[in-house]
Protein backbone atom coordinates (compact mmCIF):
# COMPACT_ATOMS: atom_id res chain seq x y z
CA UNK A 1 0.00 0.00 0.00
CA UNK A 2 1.62 3.44 -0.54
CA UNK A 3 2.28 5.81 2.17
CA UNK A 4 0.43 8.30 0.42
CA UNK A 5 -2.84 6.16 0.35
CA UNK A 6 -5.78 7.97 2.63
CA UNK A 7 -6.43 6.37 6.58
CA UNK A 8 -9.96 5.84 6.82
CA UNK A 9 -12.29 6.48 10.00
CA UNK A 10 -15.55 6.35 10.97
CA UNK A 11 -18.02 6.42 13.71
CA UNK A 12 -21.81 5.79 14.38
CA UNK A 13 -22.02 9.75 14.02
CA UNK A 14 -20.41 13.03 14.54
CA UNK A 15 -18.17 11.47 17.51
CA UNK A 16 -15.43 10.52 15.65
CA UNK A 17 -14.27 14.19 13.93
CA UNK A 18 -12.62 14.21 17.31
CA UNK A 19 -10.49 11.62 16.70
CA UNK A 20 -9.71 13.03 12.89
CA UNK A 21 -8.78 16.13 14.42
CA UNK A 22 -5.78 14.19 16.72
CA UNK A 23 -4.79 12.71 13.46
CA UNK A 24 -4.09 16.26 11.98
CA UNK A 25 -2.54 17.71 15.07
CA UNK A 26 -0.52 14.68 15.57
CA UNK A 27 0.24 13.41 11.71
CA UNK A 28 -0.20 16.28 9.79
CA UNK A 29 0.92 14.93 6.51
CA UNK A 30 -2.07 12.12 6.59
CA UNK A 31 -5.02 12.26 4.44
CA UNK A 32 -8.19 11.32 6.16
CA UNK A 33 -11.14 10.15 4.86
CA UNK A 34 -13.29 10.48 7.62
CA UNK A 35 -17.54 8.55 7.23
CA UNK A 36 -20.05 9.55 9.95
CA UNK A 37 -23.10 7.22 10.11
CA UNK A 38 -25.55 9.86 11.14
CA UNK A 39 -28.54 8.17 9.21
CA UNK A 40 -28.30 5.07 11.99
CA UNK A 41 -27.13 6.85 15.36
CA UNK A 42 -26.77 6.12 17.48
CA UNK A 43 -24.89 2.45 18.00
CA UNK A 44 -24.97 2.39 21.36
CA UNK A 45 -28.50 1.48 21.49
CA UNK A 46 -28.43 -0.91 18.90
CA UNK A 47 -27.81 -4.99 19.05
CA UNK A 48 -23.97 -6.10 18.20
CA UNK A 49 -25.66 -7.86 15.44
CA UNK A 50 -26.66 -4.45 13.77
CA UNK A 51 -23.79 -2.54 14.66
CA UNK A 52 -21.44 -5.01 12.49
CA UNK A 53 -23.60 -5.19 9.54
CA UNK A 54 -23.23 -1.11 9.41
CA UNK A 55 -19.39 -1.50 10.21
CA UNK A 56 -18.81 -3.84 7.77
CA UNK A 57 -20.87 -1.89 5.14
CA UNK A 58 -18.79 1.44 5.83
CA UNK A 59 -15.32 -0.59 6.32
CA UNK A 60 -16.16 -1.96 2.26
CA UNK A 61 -16.72 1.67 1.37
CA UNK A 62 -12.85 2.36 2.85
CA UNK A 63 -11.54 -0.64 1.29
CA UNK A 64 -12.87 0.61 -2.42
CA UNK A 65 -11.23 4.12 -1.55
CA UNK A 66 -7.89 2.31 -1.03
CA UNK A 67 -7.27 3.02 2.46
CA UNK A 68 -4.02 2.20 3.94
CA UNK A 69 -5.54 1.46 7.53
CA UNK A 70 -9.07 2.04 9.74
CA UNK A 71 -9.38 3.97 12.47
CA UNK A 72 -12.73 2.52 14.18
CA UNK A 73 -13.37 6.02 16.03
CA UNK A 74 -15.75 4.53 17.87
CA UNK A 75 -15.67 2.39 21.41
CA UNK A 76 -19.33 0.65 20.75
CA UNK A 77 -18.07 -0.60 16.84
CA UNK A 78 -14.79 -1.51 18.34
CA UNK A 79 -16.78 -3.70 20.28
CA UNK A 80 -19.12 -5.21 18.49
CA UNK A 81 -17.60 -5.53 15.23
CA UNK A 82 -13.74 -5.04 15.57
CA UNK A 83 -12.49 -8.63 15.54
CA UNK A 84 -15.27 -9.67 13.11
CA UNK A 85 -13.91 -7.17 10.56
CA UNK A 86 -10.20 -7.67 10.94
CA UNK A 87 -11.09 -11.59 10.11
CA UNK A 88 -12.04 -10.26 6.96
CA UNK A 89 -9.83 -7.65 6.12
CA UNK A 90 -6.34 -7.61 5.40
CA UNK A 91 -6.14 -3.79 5.75
CA UNK A 92 -4.80 -2.58 9.62
CA UNK A 93 -8.10 -1.90 11.82
CA UNK A 94 -7.38 0.49 14.97
CA UNK A 95 -9.97 -0.01 17.20
CA UNK A 96 -10.51 2.06 20.43
CA UNK A 97 -11.51 1.26 24.25
CA UNK A 98 -12.17 3.40 27.34
CA UNK A 99 -8.83 4.17 28.45
CA UNK A 100 -9.46 2.64 32.00
CA UNK A 101 -5.93 1.58 32.46
CA UNK A 102 -4.50 4.94 31.96
CA UNK A 103 -7.24 6.44 34.18
CA UNK A 104 -5.84 3.58 37.03
CA UNK A 105 -2.09 3.77 36.32
CA UNK A 106 -2.40 7.56 37.98
CA UNK A 107 -2.63 6.34 40.53
CA UNK A 108 0.86 4.74 40.79
CA UNK A 109 -0.44 1.86 42.96
CA UNK A 110 -2.80 3.51 44.84
CA UNK A 111 -6.64 2.81 44.54
CA UNK A 112 -8.79 5.00 42.29
CA UNK A 113 -12.37 5.99 41.64
CA UNK A 114 -12.96 5.70 38.51
CA UNK A 115 -15.90 6.70 36.25
CA UNK A 116 -16.06 5.11 33.00
CA UNK A 117 -19.01 7.26 31.07
CA UNK A 118 -20.03 6.09 27.21
CA UNK A 119 -22.63 3.99 25.85
CA UNK A 120 -24.89 1.16 27.22
CA UNK A 121 -23.75 -1.19 24.09
CA UNK A 122 -20.17 -0.46 25.05
CA UNK A 123 -20.40 -1.61 28.78
CA UNK A 124 -22.71 -4.65 27.83
CA UNK A 125 -20.31 -5.84 25.42
CA UNK A 126 -17.51 -8.34 26.44
CA UNK A 127 -14.86 -6.46 25.70
CA UNK A 128 -15.82 -4.01 28.48
CA UNK A 129 -15.99 -6.63 30.82
CA UNK A 130 -12.34 -8.10 30.06
CA UNK A 131 -11.06 -4.52 30.70
CA UNK A 132 -12.77 -4.41 33.88
CA UNK A 133 -11.71 -7.47 35.33
CA UNK A 134 -8.21 -6.29 34.90
CA UNK A 135 -8.54 -3.90 37.43
CA UNK A 136 -12.13 -3.86 39.50
CA UNK A 137 -9.80 -5.59 42.49
CA UNK A 138 -7.28 -3.22 42.71
CA UNK A 139 -10.06 -0.05 41.80
CA UNK A 140 -13.24 0.96 42.17
CA UNK A 141 -14.72 1.23 38.78
CA UNK A 142 -18.69 2.50 38.35
CA UNK A 143 -19.34 2.21 34.48
CA UNK A 144 -21.83 5.12 33.51
CA UNK A 145 -24.15 4.54 30.21
CA UNK A 146 -24.77 8.09 29.32
CA UNK A 147 -26.78 7.59 25.55
CA UNK A 148 -27.99 11.22 25.40
CA UNK A 149 -24.70 12.96 25.22
CA UNK A 150 -24.48 11.22 21.81
CA UNK A 151 -27.98 12.40 20.90
CA UNK A 152 -27.17 16.44 21.96
CA UNK A 153 -23.81 15.94 19.73
CA UNK A 154 -25.89 14.91 16.55
CA UNK A 155 -28.72 17.53 17.77
CA UNK A 156 -26.15 19.90 16.86
CA UNK A 157 -26.90 21.27 20.56
CA UNK A 158 -23.74 21.45 22.49
CA UNK A 159 -23.81 24.94 22.81
CA UNK A 160 -26.27 24.68 24.98
CA UNK A 161 -24.87 24.80 28.13
CA UNK A 162 -28.31 24.84 30.27
CA UNK A 163 -28.84 21.46 28.72
CA UNK A 164 -25.81 20.56 28.91
CA UNK A 165 -25.19 20.73 32.23
CA UNK A 166 -28.91 19.30 33.02
CA UNK A 167 -28.16 16.24 31.74
CA UNK A 168 -24.40 15.64 33.55
CA UNK A 169 -25.67 16.64 36.55
CA UNK A 170 -28.92 13.99 35.62
CA UNK A 171 -26.13 11.01 35.08
CA UNK A 172 -23.23 12.16 37.43
CA UNK A 173 -25.08 13.49 40.50
CA UNK A 174 -25.37 9.59 41.95
CA UNK A 175 -21.74 10.21 43.03
CA UNK A 176 -19.40 11.70 45.69
CA UNK A 177 -17.56 14.03 42.87
CA UNK A 178 -14.95 15.04 45.84
CA UNK A 179 -14.22 11.40 46.27
CA UNK A 180 -13.58 10.55 42.38
CA UNK A 181 -10.20 10.59 40.95
CA UNK A 182 -11.19 10.22 37.27
CA UNK A 183 -13.48 10.38 34.71
CA UNK A 184 -13.08 7.77 31.28
CA UNK A 185 -14.63 9.58 28.62
CA UNK A 186 -15.78 6.37 26.86
CA UNK A 187 -17.02 7.48 23.66
CA UNK A 188 -15.32 9.73 21.15
CA UNK A 189 -18.81 11.61 21.41
CA UNK A 190 -17.90 12.69 24.84
CA UNK A 191 -14.58 14.55 24.14
CA UNK A 192 -16.64 17.75 22.42
CA UNK A 193 -17.95 17.68 26.80
CA UNK A 194 -14.33 18.47 27.84
CA UNK A 195 -15.07 21.54 29.40
CA UNK A 196 -18.39 20.63 30.68
CA UNK A 197 -16.94 17.87 32.77
CA UNK A 198 -14.13 20.73 33.83
CA UNK A 199 -17.02 22.64 35.01
CA UNK A 200 -18.89 19.96 36.31
CA UNK A 201 -15.88 18.11 38.28
CA UNK A 202 -13.44 19.22 41.26
CA UNK A 203 -9.81 20.06 39.69
CA UNK A 204 -8.73 17.35 41.51
CA UNK A 205 -10.17 14.86 39.62
CA UNK A 206 -8.68 13.90 35.92
CA UNK A 207 -10.62 13.84 32.56
CA UNK A 208 -9.27 11.44 30.42
CA UNK A 209 -10.10 10.01 26.80
CA UNK A 210 -8.50 7.65 24.33
CA UNK A 211 -7.83 9.60 21.23
CA UNK A 212 -4.63 10.56 22.08
CA UNK A 213 -3.47 6.78 22.54
CA UNK A 214 -4.86 5.50 19.68
CA UNK A 215 -3.42 7.81 16.91
CA UNK A 216 -0.24 7.11 18.59
CA UNK A 217 -0.55 3.16 17.99
CA UNK A 218 -2.38 4.10 14.51
CA UNK A 219 1.58 5.99 13.98
CA UNK A 220 3.22 2.84 14.99
CA UNK A 221 1.51 0.64 12.83
CA UNK A 222 1.97 2.78 10.09
CA UNK A 223 5.40 3.09 10.33
CA UNK A 224 6.06 -0.43 10.80
CA UNK A 225 4.37 -1.26 7.55
CA UNK A 226 6.78 1.28 6.08
CA UNK A 227 3.34 3.15 5.01
CA UNK A 228 3.84 6.90 6.97
CA UNK A 229 3.09 9.81 4.65
CA UNK A 230 6.58 11.00 3.98
CA UNK A 231 7.01 15.30 5.30
CA UNK A 232 6.47 16.62 2.06
CA UNK A 233 2.62 15.28 1.20
CA UNK A 234 -0.15 17.16 1.95
CA UNK A 235 -2.25 16.16 4.64
CA UNK A 236 -6.34 17.04 5.21
CA UNK A 237 -9.31 15.86 6.18
CA UNK A 238 -12.32 14.68 3.62
CA UNK A 239 -15.77 14.58 5.54
CA UNK A 240 -18.41 12.16 4.03
CA UNK A 241 -21.64 11.15 6.22
CA UNK A 242 -24.74 8.45 5.41
CA UNK A 243 -27.40 11.80 6.35
CA UNK A 244 -26.49 13.78 3.27
CA UNK A 245 -28.42 16.71 4.81
CA UNK A 246 -26.96 19.95 4.79
CA UNK A 247 -27.40 20.60 8.67
CA UNK A 248 -25.06 17.51 9.20
CA UNK A 249 -22.89 19.02 6.67
CA UNK A 250 -22.56 22.24 8.68
CA UNK A 251 -22.47 20.45 11.83
CA UNK A 252 -19.50 17.97 10.85
CA UNK A 253 -17.62 21.35 9.56
CA UNK A 254 -18.30 23.26 12.87
CA UNK A 255 -17.11 20.30 15.01
CA UNK A 256 -13.95 19.84 13.11
CA UNK A 257 -12.92 23.29 13.74
CA UNK A 258 -14.57 23.68 17.16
Amino acid sequence: MASTAPIGVFDSGLGGISVAREIRRDMPNEQVLYFGDSANAPYGTKTPEQVRELSFAIVDRFVKQGVKAIVIACNTATSAAADALRDVYDVPIIGMEPALKLACDRGQGHRQRVIVAATPLTLRERKFAVLMDRFKSDHTIFPDPCPDLVEIVEQGRLDDHDLVMRTLHGYFDQYDLSTIDSVVLGCTHFVFYRDYFRELLPDSAAIIDGNPGTVRHLRVVLESLGTLAPDHAIGGIELANSDTSERIAELADALLHR
